[in-house]
């Protein structure tokens, strides 16, 4: 029988059913427990009753604010609990993630649930999505690690047994025979700063350097861990999740806005955007912050006929039919949107479509005279040199007046020549020189639009059309990117779609592209620095990723100089503008190149499940004499990272943890939320009755390794007066202080709403801690955070919180750089480049491996709420996605078993078929699939805990990849300038099995 028919059939026959008084016998089909009630169910009760505008709270509940990891973007929610167990989670009114418009924070907790309760305005609203609404199972998830945990046997057997938090801290201090495999140094003796990794290589740092700390996204604690613990330690060696997450994205941004300190982040202003370009990304199917995106897009082409463009490999949700001509999709050919771009600015520029008048102004002193929004360097004069630095007069930027065409300095000159390549003379002196819009030009001139065309497969006409639709809104449009640029030319690639909107002047523009709202003063504001504490250490040294740092100043290099040697290639590559870089960390280690690693910190990370081309990251973990000779896990879960430590110290999940964070972007007014236990966590704990959790254990850790950071007089406010860091709620409280005393001080809380949201446990905390502030503190936590109000995003046409520094369109650092494995200098604007190797050869397809894999973001898992088994009941699995025609080439059928395979790796797949994919491609969604967190046998104290098989269900993407030809052992593709991890666009062939 079809599905259709099914379906069909038996809602009938239901139906029938409960006509004749077959009710009971149908409720039972469902569940195994009678319905306490025809009408609800079994739902739960009301946790509010609101009768004639009054509002009474049920007793049997308590009700606190939080925040939601069940994904990067760390919504604000409520939390209803009872009896210590939170049973469900429903979105913050006070917070602009969950609610648009958000309240106003002087709004009392009552009337709060009085306007969420008004049934005649969606503006009332506030959600969780699925992730949201289901995380805080994960709490009650009977795989999660209570107790310290010491490896039995090898490495990745999951085998373990229990021993005390404080045996643990001894062993990993005082190191020895731990395991019977020889002796392992402990961090003790690593924990030096005076003496040197390598006298031969002084660059490389102290052997404090050989601990590596690798970390998640920032959810609240990042602060406490590197600046309280590693920079206490002294090493150089703090890296999160980037680079296997969406780097090329962030780098792009960061190349555009001249800033690759910060990696500010960008994001359309929704709400006055009149015309959206998203290529490799898809709101409403994926991003950050997820929730908010999707409701701010939605809202925008509902009321503001917005229109938007999406240019991915895959239809996904961001695609509606509701919304007619306003929504429209366009298929790409995965990895080529740098030719789709590169062949829009050509376009622009051949066509003068361009906002000349705002590329002129070349510094801010001449945009706020001009009253105009932001600045670009389009005017600046690059020597043709082979240095390809900007033109100076004593460290000032010089430029062409377009008045006289004199050269003169950019402060000095109210608009500049924009095209210009040739001679020019400066104080008696001749250089050769370029516009950097010029070299932006020259660059988008190397090949025609119709070979750009080609090789992204879209017609001429629809990217002709879509310039020039782009550059007539005036400057309310906006263009996005994400994970869809993690592949080998992803930087170039974000960076080019960035340049989009310098056409035509949309950065701070109201409709254009925002850096965000900023954020209130939390680890470092009115009353405290929590950052900064006597006997600090800043680290110094080579990192072990070679990131942050120019090949040209290392030792080796020098020596080469000094032995009259060609420097280049030096072993392997080196990242001099990378952030951080968590995939290169272990194979680095093991080729020893800088050094090698002694002891390994997890806390929350992933990166055998997060990375691509796992297979070398396995082997270098199991084997303790690779890569990382001690191995200790911080975390609640033993994931298929942690699943090869030595040791896992359990930490505290989502409602029982502390924090202070702001949302990456996409919003546009002051926002910091925070995060505080608000229900009790069922950890071991130490003898002073804290939980474990990372905090507690990294106090604990610091205390036995005699670090300064922890303990008595740890902490000084900024009177001069010192106070005892033995506890969690001692830091954070003390940010939460430093919040609400930021800008003007918060409210008092009453006794009311103390009781309301629960925050009665914390009175004495409070008191002790914050003293006579302790009020303002309790009224911050009670809304979850600090929020300006929505009408502060603005001043007239501009961004409240603008970006100050210059748009790049040729960036002096990128272009200063050199490849380390070539010799060669990166462009220093946005040119095309195919899929690459580190050393810039070309990654070419063949006949037997003529198909591109990607990978896309599910709406309904991350990597955080993949093992949730309730979500399985929204999606029960993830598919090898085909287009129809591909698969009849291959003669595949739908739910066919098929082999995906590199020339290096290969995974097993169900084949899903589907139109709305670019053919000769396969795209699978990620974030399923486990192969640990529940998806294997466990075993502790020799108590079996049975794996279950539903986590294991969907496609494991991420063993796919292929080897860097180019480089040293172990190293998988990545981006060629940046080296984030390469996932999409891989060559592939398939079979059916």
């Amino acid at each position: 029988m079809k599905r259709r028919k099914f379906l069909l059939t038996s809602g009938l026959s239901l139906s029938l059913a409960a006509a004749l008084g077959y009710k009971n016998t149908i409720k039972k089909i469902f569940t195994n427990d009678e319905f306490s009630d025809n009408i609800s169910t079994n739902s739960l009760e009301c946790e509010v009753f609101i009768e004639n505008n009054t509002v009474k709270f049920n007793d049997k509940f308590s009700i606190a604010t939080s925040l939601c990891n069940g994904c990067t973007t760390f919504c604000s929610v409520r939390a209803l609990i009872d009896n210590n167990k939170v049973i469900k989670t429903f979105g913050n009114p006070y917070s602009l993630l969950s609610s648009d418009p958000w309240l106003d924070m002087q709004v009392s907790l009552k009337d709060s649930f009085l306007k969420l309760n008004d049934i005649n305005s969606l503006n009332s609203r506030s959600t969780c999505c699925a992730r949201g609404s289901s995380i805080h199972h994960k709490m009650y998830d009977e795989f999660r690690v209570t107790k310290a945990l010491k490896r039995v046997g090898k490495r990745g057997e999951n085998k373990w047994k229990s021993i005390s938090i404080e045996e643990l801290i001894n062993e990993i201090v005082n190191g020895g025979n731990l395991f019977n495999e020889g002796y392992v140094d402990g961090l003790k003796s690593i924990c030096n700063t005076k003496k040197l990794i390598d006298e031969n290589n002084p660059d490389y740092g102290p052997v404090a350097n050989q601990l590596c700390i690798l970390g998640t996204a920032d959810e609240g604690r990042q602060n406490f861990l590197t600046h309280r613990f590693a920079q206490s330690f002294g090493t150089i060696n703090y890296l999160g999740h980037t680079a296997i997450c969406g780097l090329s994205m962030r780098a792009g941004e960061a190349a555009y806005l001249d800033d690759f300190t910060s990696y500010a982040h960008l994001k359309p202003d929704y709400e006055h955007c009149k015309f959206l370009l998203n290529i490799a990304t898809a709101p409403a199917q994926a991003g950050n912050p997820f929730k908010r995106q999707a409701h701010l897009l939605a809202q925008a082409r509902t009321y503001n006929n917005l229109k938007y463009v999406c240019v991915t490999p895959n239809l996904t949700n961001a695609d509606s039919f509701a919304v007619n001509e306003n929504s429209r999709w366009i298929a790409i050919k995965p990895g080529e949107d740098l030719a789709f771009v590169m062949a829009m600015l050509r376009v622009i520029i051949e066509n003068k479509f361009y906002n000349e008048k705002y590329l002129q102004i070349p510094s801010l002193k001449s945009q706020i005279a001009l009253n105009d929004v932001s600045f670009t360097n389009a005017s600046y004069l690059v020597c043709k040199d082979k240095n390809k630095e900007f033109l100076k007069d004593e460290g000032s930027i010089l430029v062409i007046d377009s008045v006289d065409n004199k050269v003169k300095k950019a402060d000095f000159v109210l608009q500049a020549i924009l095209d210009f390549n040739g001679e020019v003379e400066y104080k008696n002196k001749k250089y050769q020189v370029q516009t950097s819009f010029n070299i932006l030009k020259e660059n988008s001139f190397l090949k025609s639009v119709k070979e750009y065309a080609k090789i992204c497969d879209i017609k001429e006409e629809i990217i002709f059309e879509l310039a020039k639709e782009f550059c007539s809104y005036g400057r309310c449009v906006a263009t996005d990117c994400h994970g869809g640029t993690m592949h080998t030319t992803g930087f170039y690639t974000a960076y080019a779609i960035m340049m989009l909107g310098a056409m035509v002047g949309n950065l701070n523009h109201k409709g254009g592209m925002s850096v965000g709202g900023g954020k209130y003063a939390s680890f470092n504001g009115k009353c405290f620095n929590l950052l900064s504490y006597k006997g600090k250490v800043k680290p110094f040294g080579t990192r072990i990723d070679r990131a942050r740092k120019a090949y040209e100043t290392s030792t080796e290099f020098k020596n080469k100089i000094k032995n009259n040697q060609n420097p280049y290639p030096a072993k392997d590559k080196w990242f001099a503008f990378t952030n951080a870089l968590e995939n290169e960390v272990l194979s680095s280690s093991a080729n020893a190149y800088p050094y090698k690693l002694k002891a390994l910190i997890t806390w929350g990370a992933n990166i055998v499940y997060g990375q691509n081309n796992n297979k070398d990251v396995i082997a270098l973990l199991k084997d303790p004499s690779k890569a990382a000779p001690l191995f200790i896990a911080i975390d609640p879960f033993i994931n298929e990272t942690s699943i090869y430590a030595d040791y896992i110290v359990p930490d505290s999940v989502l409602f029982e943890t502390w924090g202070v964070l702001s949302p990456w972007a996409a919003y546009n007014t002051k926002t910091t939320h925070l995060r505080y236990p608000i229900v009790k966590s069922p950890n071991d704990t130490f003898k002073n009755q804290e939980s474990i959790c990372m905090d507690s254990f990294i106090i604990e850790l610091a205390k036995a390794l005699k670090l300064p950071s922890f303990g008595k007089n740890a902490i000084m406010d900024n009177e001069g007066n010192f106070y005892d860091l033995d506890r969690p709620q001692d830091f954070y409280l003390r940010a939460f202080l430093n919040v609400a005393m930021d800008e003007d001080e918060l409210s008092d809380i009453s006794d009311e709403e103390l009781k309301i949201s629960s925050l009665l446990e914390y009175k004495d905390s409070l008191k002790k801690i914050c003293k006579d502030k302790w009020r303002k503190v309790a009224f911050l936590m009670s809304r979850g955070g600090r929020f300006a109000k929505k009408n502060t995003a603005y001043k007239n046409n501009a961004l409240s919180n603008s970006y100050t520094k210059a748009i790049a369109i040729y960036n002096e650092k990128l272009g200063t750089s050199i490849n380390s494995l070539t010799g060669k200098r990166y462009n220093g604007s946005v040119k095309y480049y195919p899929q690459s190797y580190a050393d810039g050869s070309m990654i070419k397809m063949n006949k037997e491996f003529n198909l591109l894999a990607f990978s896309y973001k599910s709406n309904i898992f991350s990597s955080a709420s993949a093992t949730l088994d309730i979500l399985k009941e929204i999606k029960y699995a993830t598919y090898a996605d085909i287009n129809t025609k591909t698969a009849k080439k291959y003669n595949i059928k739908n739910a066919d078993k098929i082999k995906i395979s590199t020339k290096d790796s290969s995974i097993i797949a169900y084949a899903r078929l589907k139109e709305g994919i670019y053919p000769n491609a396969i795209g699978i969604e990620y974030a399923s699939a486990r192969r640990a967190e529940g998806a294997r046998d466990l075993i502790i104290d020799n108590v079996l805990i049975k794996a279950k098989k539903i986590r294991q269900t969907g496609v494991y993407y991420n063993r796919l990849g292929l080897d860097d030809i180019s480089r040293l052992k172990y190293k998988g593709i990545s981006d060629f300038v940046v080296g984030s991890n390469a996932r999409t666009a891989l060559a592939v062939k398939i079979e059916k099995i």
